[in-house]
């Protein structure tokens, strides 16, 4: 389950501190999906980059099935979002001088040997439809199927949360369609908690669970 707490993250500028979240709590259970809405400069991606153990809270905790990622040492640190947490970014990211199948097995190339890794990636490729594309470079897909192989990549390595966002924000409506159809049929077969930023109402209308960020906490639509 993941678990947030009281969560405050403040920034420090010349002109003095800056407060983006404050006294942000929810909870999450296997298989569950959020969508989070608000603003540009609301604290959207600055909640994703906490929740995903890349930034750490000002006060306040974030639990990963009950482990706090911001006590571990820099080593576990990286473990653990490397094991527990996948992330797909609204430019896939991907690298470019490596083959689709390249990318997606880059997560597995960190920390402890996956021996299924080659076939768990394979299977997950013809799940989002790129079976016929292991080979091909980033350059050679469109906006779709490279959102497609970044999700196949987040999940590679089954993590426990999943997080997007604006998974769709560079697509045409159709490849959107299809991306945020991925995203809940691979989420709920892998028992992922998703979580999705986004500025799309139609994508967040699909999410059982509906947040906005407002007044730099998190709201319940």
């Amino acid at each position: 389950m993941l678990s947030v707490s009281h969560l405050t993250k403040d920034y420090a500028t010349a002109a003095g501190t800056i407060r983006v979240l404050e006294d942000v709590s929810f909870e999450m259970r296997p298989g569950d999906a959020a969508a989070i809405m608000g603003p540009s400069g609301s604290g959207k991606s600055t909640l994703l980059y906490v929740l995903g153990a890349l930034d750490p809270p000002t006060s306040g905790t974030v639990t990963l099935a009950s482990e706090n990622p911001f006590a571990l040492p820099p080593s576990a640190l990286a473990d653990f979002r490397n094991r527990r947490i996948g992330f797909v970014f609204q430019d896939a990211a991907l690298l470019p001088q490596c083959s689709v199948i390249e990318n997606v097995l880059v997560p597995t190339m960190i920390g402890a040997a996956a021996p299924d890794a080659v076939p768990r990636a394979r299977a997950l490729l013809d799940r989002v439809g790129l079976g016929h594309r292991l080979d091909h470079r980033p350059a050679q897909l469109s906006g779709g199927e490279r959102q497609r192989a970044a999700i196949a990549r987040a999940l590679i390595r089954q993590p426990q949360l999943l997080l997007c966002d604006e998974p769709t924000g560079n697509l045409d409506s159709e490849s959107a369609d299809t991306v945020a159809a991925l995203l809940f049929e691979l989420h709920q077969a892998q028992q992922t908690a998703l979580i999705v930023v986004t500025h799309n109402a139609e994508l967040a209308a699909r999410f059982p669970t509906r947040f906005e960020l407002r007044h730099r906490t998190l709201v319940r639509r």
